[in-house]
Order: C-alpha cells, then structure tokens, then sequence
C-alpha cells in the first residue's frame, strides 16, 4: 500500500515499511524495517535544514513519487524504488530485484532475489540486510567509501568490508560520476560490492535499511549536500597548519625536549611534537609516568615557548590492574563480552576498552585527560583505538544481536572521538584536532583527523595512501594524515629507505597534515625497567637522521609548507565552512575533463596546486597530465603551459613535479 504520511512517502507490505523523506536540499533518507515500529537512531545524519524547494508528493494507485528540488523517488504499487535527477528525468538508482511480484516489470524472474533482503538472524530479533542496486552503467565511476589499503582510484568492481581495522577506516559515503552520492547510515559491520552487474550493501546484523541519496550537477555540490547532512570539521586550529615531529617513541622527558630544542636550534619550523604511548604507568591510569616524566608543567611550559604544541597519546585501553579499574567495573563504563573472561587485548597486560557509547564513561575518561594532560596545557589528543575490531563485545546502549554483535560495530570510532570533543568544547575551545586511527561517517563534525593506521615502509603501502586519502577527502573527512615513511620499518642508514623516505616527504608537505611517524629500525635499548618502558622505542626519526643529502630535502619541504602556511589556512576555513576536501582529485575541480576522471596518481591540493607524487623507486621523469581550460606554471622554474596536454617533467629526487594554477 502507497500512502502519504506527513511529509513521508511510505510503502507497506506484509510485515514490511519503507520510509522516504526529504533530507536536505536534493536528498532523501530512504528507511525499511520488518520491526513493528521504524527505529529512531540517526545515526551520522543530523536534523537537517528545511528544503529550498518545497518537497511535492503523489500517489495513485499505480505508483508514487515523491521530488524534493533535483532528485525524484517512484515506487510502483509492488514496492520497487528508483531514483532519478528530477531536472534531467536521468536514471541514477534502481532497486535490483529479481522476482515476479509484479509480472509488468521488463526485469520479472522467477529468481527470487529481492532488492531489500532481510533475513532474520538465528536466536535473535535482527537481521541479516542485503540492499542491492542494479549496475545502470558498467562506465559509471564510483569514489569515497573511506580508507582502505588499495591502490584503485575508480571504485567500481571493488568488494569493501565495512568494518573498522588498524590502518582501515570504513566511512561508507560513496560518490557517483552519474551525479549522485549515496551514504549507507547503517554502522553494523558488514560488505559493500560495487559491481558491475549489481551493487550491494550488506548489514551482517540490523534491524533497519537506511541510506541517503543526493543528486548533484557537480561533485563538489554532491560533496557539500552531504556535508551538510552529516557535520562539518571545526576550523583548523594555526598549529594544524605546519609541521608535526613523532616517532615510536620518545622515552623520557629529557629526549623530547632534546628533540624540539635541536629543531629550533637548526631554525626549522616546528609546529607540534607528540609523545606517543606507553608513556602511563599502566593502560587506563590515563597520566604521566613521573619515573619519566617528572615535571610535565615545565616540559609544556618550554615547548610553549618554543612556539611548540603538545600531543599526547590516549588509549582506550583499561588494564585490570591500574589505578581506575575497579571503579570502572562498579560503574558499568567498561564493555563486556557475551562469555568468557573480560578482555579485549593482552598487549603489555590484559585489558578491556572503556564503553565510549556510554555518555558517562565518556565524562568519566574526559576528566582523567583533564586533570592530568589539559590542566597542564595539553589540548591535542592522539585517540588511538588500538585494535579496534569491536564486533565482538557487548554495547549495552544500543541495539545487538547476542550471537554475533555485529549491529554497531563502527560506532566505536566515532563515539571515541566525541568523548574528547565534548570534553575540550566544555572547556571553551572551539578548533578541536583529535588525531585519530579509525572514524565513520559523522567523524568529522569531531574534529577527526585521521591517519593511515600501522602501515608497512613500502612503495606500495605508499601508493595506497594516495588513494585512500583522495577517498577519505570524499567521504567527508577533509583533514587526513599519514606515517611519512610508513609505520614498519625503514632504516634511515639504508639508502633505498632514504629515496622511499624523501618521496613520502614530499609528498606529505602537500597533505592536509604534514606529519613524521613511524618505528625505525633498529629498535633502540630498553630504557628503565618499571611502567611502559618494556615498550621499547625505535631508531631516530627527526629529519636530520637520514643524512646530510635527505636532510637538505626535508629542510626545502618544510620552507615550501611554511610558505603556503596562510594558502593552507584558507583551505582548512573552506572545509570548516563547506565540508571541501583539502586534498581532491582532479576531476572535482575539472569536471568537465574526462582525462581527470581517470588520473589517480595527480591531485589538486586545494584550488591552486597541481601534485604529482613520485610513486616509484628510479623514477627521474614523470608523464603527467594538466587539466583543460586553465594555465599552468611549475612551481620551480616557472616554465608556462597550457592545458589539456600530457607532460614529460624531470624529477630528480630532490623534486617532486607541482604546477601551479594561473585562472585564480
């Protein structure tokens, strides 16, 4: 039965609902549940705006629509939902179904395959959610959908989990080059098949179908629709805007405020170092070690000086013997496991993570960081999620199955990084940077700066960061970083290490955050005996640790960053404002240019600059291609060209090929 219910379109069938409503300017929130009543959570969408144009609705006995300014929903009389561009009358979405319900349809099958497949879990009241969509054009270009560690650009044919891993962040919002985006709002665990013959979403334990369309003319009008609907980032704070100085990991008080007085002695800028775990007694004592740490107030207080920020890792880790423990348990702020003992990790003791979805253990974590990180002048967090493939434990504020608990599974990441952000907006700040490993849709309205998680020093590993930051930037979270050199290895002696190093450098100077990380090789002695020393730390990673050569380099980089430091500035006021991407593929700013919807491995850093990482090992010349319409000058040299060509550029190691744009 078709029916109008306030400004819902709503179709019901057997123990079926279908829910379509506007949401947002251009967009729709499409809901299905087989439960009695249509649950109520949000999810990453906020409450949104009131349309520009006033949503029209009707319904006859055949079918219904339903147009809200440049997109259109038609269900028929049997259930099935397209979606189309209102303007254009183009086809964008069509349920995928298989089955004679409705003998009319062109695509009637004796199949059986329906297009929103609930089927029930054993032993529990969720189910299994298949959404299935048809291939309308094998051509078509899929983006977004988060980082994964892949090196593809165009998405479609891709097989995704959607799930949170150490080095994957799932933020399943996906852009079209037919002119739509699509955001699957479900945070269960679950598979996303981009295919070209049908795309699917699946949610391995739900009780809801729920996902949001928006038509567009251009990707960035679909990619601000969707900022609009999911949150925006805080204004980059000035510190965001530099360079950032980590590694695995500063031991003691003294070794750090060595590194960031060498950095100042040598004049290059420094805008924030960071002291990485284990520098706690034991996990969820959420403090300083003072065996080494004895005087954090003076450590801030001279890095301050220095013109230098302070970032601290925070794990969500609680070792069963540490200080907060007990209390944590007879306050319920602890997650549980369905059966068996308590314990999520058993890295340097066994531990169970703090219930982030809990609005009191929250509270209860933020006024740890408070009293012993904020009250001294620390402001920037390092949420670390450690491990988090959460499908395992018990959340007890939201729905789950207990067979598998598998309904909220990336929820974890975003809940996190809202523990922090409500605590820093409690105490009057308003440009929040929570660097973080994991994040979902939403994340970004948090403040979530994520990075690559514990990637490998390769060129490969180093080539899918190209790709997973161009996708992050499209599924909404605009500030993105990466482990400059990786994660695993990588010693600064060895000569191949250097040239990967230098590349990955370079590059890095042209991301949203410029930041050094990783655990050299070899890993240094053990320094004390008690607390987190028997995490020990690798071989220096400040960049005069790679030689004279590299070091020449990165010095050139971090002046080329600094000079762009109000360019940047702008870029980070234009996401905070409008949801923009920092880092973009090129076809965002040229759409128009089918060269560009096919270039992976070049980006625009903003409006302005043309980047062509060096991906590969040997490579000293590089074919690059600049877009249509514009003028370009490199930015060494100054050479002039015009686009719409392919070009031949050196590229000695001590450069990485720009161009900059001369329209603007």
């Amino acid at each position: 039965m078709l029916s109008q219910q306030d400004t819902k379109l709503v179709y019901t069938y057997d123990a079926e609902k279908l829910w379509i409503e506007p949401w947002g300017d251009n967009a729709l929130r499409i809901r299905a549940t087989k439960s009695r009543t249509m649950p109520s959570e949000d999810w990453a969408l906020i409450t949104p705006a009131a349309p520009t144009t006033q949503p029209q609705i009707t319904v006859s006995r055949d079918s219904a629509f339903l147009t809200n300014g440049k997109i259109k929903a038609v269900v028929s009389a049997r259930g099935k939902l397209t979606i189309h561009n209102a303007v254009t009358g183009a086809l964008l979405l069509e349920e995928y179904a298989r089955n004679r319900r409705d003998v009319r349809d062109p695509k009637c099958s004796a199949l059986e395959v329906e297009a929103r497949e609930f089927r029930p879990v054993p032993g529990g009241s969720d189910y299994h959610l298949t959404m299935r969509f048809e291939s309308v054009d094998p051509d078509e270009k899929l983006f977004g959908m988060g980082q994964y560690q892949q090196p593809l650009f165009d998405l479609k044919g891709a097989d995704l989990e959607l799930a949170q891993r150490n080095s994957q962040a799932s933020v399943p919002f996906l852009l079209s080059s037919r002119g739509y985006g699509l955001l699957w709002n479900n945070p269960a665990v679950g598979r996303a098949v981009l295919g070209k013959n049908v795309m699917s979403f699946e949610a391995y334990s739900t009780g809801v179908l729920d996902y949001w369309v928006v038509a567009g003319d251009a990707p960035a009008e679909i990619v601000e629709r969707y900022a609009d609907a999911t949150g925006k980032v805080p204004m980059m704070p000035d510190y965001g805007l530099g360079f950032w100085q980590c590694k695995l990991r500063y031991q003691t008080q003294e070794e750090l405020l060595g590194v960031a007085r060498e950095y100042k002695r040598r004049g290059l800028p420094l805008d924030l170092i960071v002291i990485d775990f284990f520098h706690w007694p034991l996990q969820g004592d959420w403090k300083f070690d003072e065996t080494y740490w004895p005087d954090p107030d003076a450590m801030v207080q001279e890095l301050k000086e220095m013109g230098i920020e302070l970032m601290v890792s925070i794990w969500p880790t609680v070792d069963k013997r540490c200080e907060n423990y007990e209390e944590m348990v007879e306050r319920g702020y602890l997650i549980r496991v369905d059966r068996g003992a308590r314990l999520a990790m058993d890295f340097q003791g066994e531990t169970v993570h703090f219930d982030s979805t809990n609005p009191e253990a929250r509270k209860y974590v933020w006024e740890k960081a408070r009293q012993n990180y904020y009250a001294k002048g620390i402001k920037v967090f390092w949420l670390d999620e450690a491990e988090p493939e959460y499908s395992a434990y018990d959340f007890s504020n939201y729905r789950y199955h207990r067979g598998s608990n598998l309904a909220i599974g990336n929820i974890y990441p975003l809940e996190y990084s809202r523990a922090f952000y409500e605590g820093l907006k409690s105490e009057g700040h308003e440009r929040i940077v929570n660097l973080v490993r994991c994040a979902w849709a939403g994340s970004q309205k948090y403040g979530a700066l994520v990075w690559s998680g514990d990637i490998a020093s390769s060129w490969s590993s180093f080539r899918n960061q190209l790709a997973a930051g161009l996708h992050m930037g499209i599924a909404g979270l605009p500030w993105r970083t990466t482990d400059i050199g990786g994660f695993h290895g990588g010693d600064p002696n060895d000569e191949a290490f250097r040239e990967l190093f230098v590349r990955w450098f370079q590059w890095g100077a042209f991301c949203p955050v410029f930041r050094l990380h990783g655990c050299r090789e070899p890993l240094q002695p053990q320094h004390g005996t008690t607390g987190g020393a028997a995490c020990r730390s690798g071989a220096p990673n400040e960049v005069w640790s790679y030689g004279p050569e590299v070091y020449g380099i990165c010095k050139k980089y971090m002046g080329i960053r600094e000079e762009m430091r109000s360019y940047v500035r702008g870029l980070m006021q234009e996401a905070h404002e409008k949801g923009t991407p920092v880092m973009r593929p090129l076809f965002y700013e040229f759409p128009e240019d089918a060269e560009c919807w096919e270039a992976g491995e070049q980006y625009m850093f903003g409006h302005t600059y043309l980047c062509c990482p060096v991906l590969r090992p040997g490579v000293t010349k590089l074919k690059v291609y600049l877009p249509q319409g514009v003028k370009w000058r490199a930015l060494e040299g100054g050479s002039e060209f015009d686009g719409g060509n392919f070009l031949e550029v050196n590229c000695p190691l001590d450069y990485m090929p720009v161009f900059e744009r001369l329209d603007r």
